[in-house]
């Protein structure tokens, strides 16, 4: 093998030799061929080869490079949701490379493996590309599923090779043997070229607007990443905004599209558009009308140039919060504001002629039409999933063409996908983990040249302390990724699913982990699965994949329909339609917004109208939470620190309406939605009266403190476990029923646990300093959203102690 580059031979000449390996390196470091070497050379001498993905778009992306390939032998297909069924028996029969996701895998292709067995006989390598994306709740799901494939693999006398991929995963090594179950090679040292990439860290300013208590209320994150995608796209940068909801893409991508919209009015308005004609213009009049666009352009750069100055230089709400950016430049050193980056990249963008005739033309050297400017608006669109499947690959088409210049994404293009020539990303509030903020950053100078990321910080704990402390960004390692294969919320599921698609027996036992007799004995006392002689049966009539919901929190899904006209549009999972499609709530679709008028639970069906509120809806919740069992305790200063399982009872009880602009608070809407009960893992410390007494004496509210403490710490949890604050909760009382003792909770937000509360029971100290250091860091006097305040909290963030909360993690925490 020639012409690689030294991590791309290594991985490539392990997987050729029959070893499992991960290779983990940079964005746009070339994985892609170091796994297709063997790959396509494993079809080529007759065998199979299974290509696993989280995403849809990447695995149409990558049959898309195959394809161009133009290797006859190497027949590949995608096997998803998008495949007609017409496609699918010759997928089945036919292709040697499969395109997939777990999901497919799961529900298709495992229980009808019968079908496949020329497929699996066959089979050399399974390749998992972007591995990283299988994390928590879903990582854990999706190592049951691959151990699946493997009995299933053994069932046809296949020991295929798996190679595993990802620009960022933490000791990958460990993570792949726990994801796959095997031993496992890692390739991390990257050698191939990169260019720089400068990160921004942008803090919104503060509004006159007050929220609850008279907090500060911060312009929002979507507002800001509309702002200056619209700015980006002007100055010619090719732009792809991450957006942490679908609601929020769509959002800012109407915003930027109304503000490119009126600039275009304003433009029209200065330069018409009034060419000569061409057959009647006389040379005389060609002339003067070129001097004339020339003219008309230097005037559009002074028009363009004052409308940046005046909003750069826009009076705040009060002296001194101006958007504020810290700049780092990984790995050259290439300092400036962000705006003189965007106006390089455009100048380099159109000096390497990388703006279309289609795109802004009158940035192009000067032409003898004036350009439409009712155009500048379809140069940004927005991208998630729910959209059909044509439209999404029409959209990647047009953004790799540059017919689109700017796009607000959910991370459904985070992965992977092949958007060569961006320019910058922005990143409207902080993802979660710094290994999704550098594969987001790395989406743009995938063509090896200088990129722009720019962070966006959201009205959130966690983002504050972000922009105020870089040095927890830059220069440290990306997170360990955490999965628990063996929580028997995930496994017995699973178990099921493998007794039905080939008995179990005594010698799978092993395959599945230490905790599988225990759970066989509790699926078999509940008639789940039958024990005989010969093993483990599955006896019912229903589909047993149907257990496991591996990207949801169970229950059958709620359809969305539109009243007036029968029309379905998509649907949510039970759990989350208590808070995303409840009455009264806003939700959009494609470019449109609609008010629920209806949630029918028992139906299975929320009724939205088309409207089109100036408002936004966040659901609130009440929650109660009982110990069941301690785990683990130790000694923290002079509290004690706890990990074990918890049973939480949670209420969806209100929801707020805020303006959609400005976040202004319009008011708090009751709901009457029933409790739901959850049995999951938590991390609580207490601490004893003789603490918290001198802290009462001196005035000190401690229910307020606690629960601003609480709030705090669960914003602050996401950088030091992978997941996001919205996959966690909290409850907080100065006096709890089971401990007699002040206590803070934070609890895994997912059934049986995710390994997100054990996480933070490792890192306690480390976690529970870096609360405290965003609680003073932040400017406010009393608390806000950026220290510790909670959209979720459903006592409407009352009663909060900001100072008492900094006073209670001091008298918590070890002196250091």
């Amino acid at each position: 093998m020639t012409g690689l580059w030294p991590h791309q031979y290594e991985a490539a000449d392990l997987a050729f030799r029959g070893r499992n390996v991960i290779i983990s390196t940079g964005t746009a470091s070339g994985k892609s061929l170091a796994y297709l070497t063997p790959a396509v050379a494993a079809c080529l001498d007759g065998g199979t080869v299974l290509y696993l993905t989280p995403t849809k778009a990447l695995a149409a992306d990558q049959l898309r490079g195959l394809r161009e390939l133009r290797v006859t032998q190497l027949r590949a297909a995608c096997f998803d949701g998008d495949t007609p069924f017409e496609e699918r028996t010759w997928v089945r029969q036919h292709a040697n490379y499969v395109l997939t996701n777990p999901d497919m895998l799961h529900r298709s292709i495992l229980p009808r493996h019968a079908q496949w067995s020329t497929f699996f006989r066959r089979l050399r390598m399974i390749v998992i590309d972007e591995c990283h994306g299988y994390r928590g709740v879903f990582g854990s799901h999706v190592a049951q599923i691959l151990r699946r494939l493997r009995r299933v693999c053994a069932r046809y006398n296949s020991s295929p090779t798996f190679l595993l991929a990802s620009a960022t995963a933490s000791e990958p090594g460990a993570f792949a043997m726990r994801l796959t179950g095997l031993e496992m090679h890692e390739v991390t040292v990257d050698a191939s070229p990169k260019g720089a990439t400068t990160i921004a860290l942008w803090e919104p300013p503060l509004t006159e607007l007050r929220g609850e208590g008279g907090a500060p209320v911060r312009r929002t994150a979507t507002a800001e990443a509309a702002d200056l995608l619209a700015d980006l796209v002007l100055a010619d940068v090719r732009t792809l905004a991450f957006v942490r909801s679908r609601r929020g893409a769509e959002t800012v991508a109407l915003t930027a599209r109304a503000k490119l919209a009126d600039v275009a009015f304003s433009l029209s308005s200065h330069f018409p558009r009034t060419p000569p004609s061409s057959a009647t213009a006389t040379p005389e009049q060609t002339a003067d009308h070129h001097a004339s666009a020339s003219e008309q352009r230097a005037g559009i750069a002074d028009h363009l140039d004052t409308r940046s100055s005046a909003r750069a230089d826009e009076p705040s709400a009060e002296a001194g919060n101006q958007p504020s950016a810290q700049i780092s430049n990984e790995p050259g050193e290439k300092g400036g504001d962000e705006r003189t980056a965007a106006d390089e990249l455009g100048k380099e963008s159109r000096e390497r002629g990388a703006v279309p005739d289609s795109s802004l033309s009158w940035a192009l050297p000067d032409m003898p039409d004036q350009p439409d400017w009712s155009e500048l608006p379809n140069k940004i669109a927005a991208y998630r999933a729910g959209y059909l499947a044509e439209d999404r690959r029409l959209l990647e088409k047009a953004l790799r063409a540059g017919t689109l210049m700017g796009l607000a994404s959910t991370n459904a293009l985070e992965l992977g996908v092949d958007v060569s020539g961006l320019d910058a990303v922005l990143i409207a509030g902080w993802p979660g983990t710094r290994a999704s903020l550098w594969q987001q950053a790395g989406r743009a100078g995938r063509d090896g040249r200088d990129a722009l990321a720019v962070l966006i910080a959201r009205d959130d704990p966690l983002d504050t302390y972000l922009v105020h402390h870089p040095q927890a960004l830059f220069g440290r390692p990306v997170e360990a990724i955490v999965l628990d294969p063996d929580n028997p919320y995930v496994l017995g599921p699973h178990l099921c699913a493998a007794a039905a698609e080939i008995p179990l027996t005594d010698d799978d036992l092993p395959v599945f982990g230490d905790t599988t007799a225990a759970v066989l004995d509790d699926l078999v006392a509940k008639g789940m699965l039958r024990r005989r002689p010969a093993g483990w049966f599955w006896t019912r009539r229903e589909r047993a994949t149907d257990l496991a919901d591996i990207r949801g929190g169970g229950g059958a899904p709620i359809q969305v329909v539109e009243s007036s006209t029968g029309r379905l549009l998509g649907s949510v999972d039970e759990p989350s339609a208590h808070t995303t499609v409840h009455t009264g709530a806003v939700y959009l679709h494609q470019g449109e917004t609609f008010l629920v008028e209806l949630l029918d639970l028992e139906a299975g069906v929320a009724l939205v109208s088309s409207a089109t509120p100036d408002f936004t809806t966040f659901a609130r919740d009440i929650t109660d939470i009982s110990i069941l069992a301690t785990q683990r305790s130790q000694p923290l200063g002079p509290g004690t620190l706890h990990f074990g399982e918890v049973e939480v009872t949670r209420q969806v009880v209100s929801y707020l309406k805020r303006r959609l602009q400005s976040g202004e608070m319009l008011g708090d809407e009751p709901l009457d939605l029933p409790p739901r009960t959850l049995r999951t893992r938590a991390v609580w410390w207490t601490l004893p009266a003789s603490a918290v007494a001198p802290l009462a004496e001196a005035g000190i509210d401690l229910g307020g403190a606690a629960h601003a403490a609480e709030h705090a710490s669960i914003g602050l949890l996401p950088l030091f476990a992978t997941c996001d604050r919205w996959d966690i909760g909290g409850v907080s009382t100065e006096l709890h029923a089971d401990t007699g003792l002040l206590t803070v909770f934070v609890y895994d937000g997912h059934e049986g646990g995710a390994g997100f509360a054990e996480r933070g029971h490792a890192r306690a100290v480390d976690w529970l300093t870096a609360t405290r250091e965003a609680i003073v860091s932040c400017e406010c006097e009393r608390g806000c959203p950026s220290c510790i305040q909670s959209p979720k909290c459903g006592n409407g963030n009352e009663p909060l102690d900001k100072r008492g909360a900094v006073q209670l993690l001091d008298t918590l925490l070890p002196p250091q």
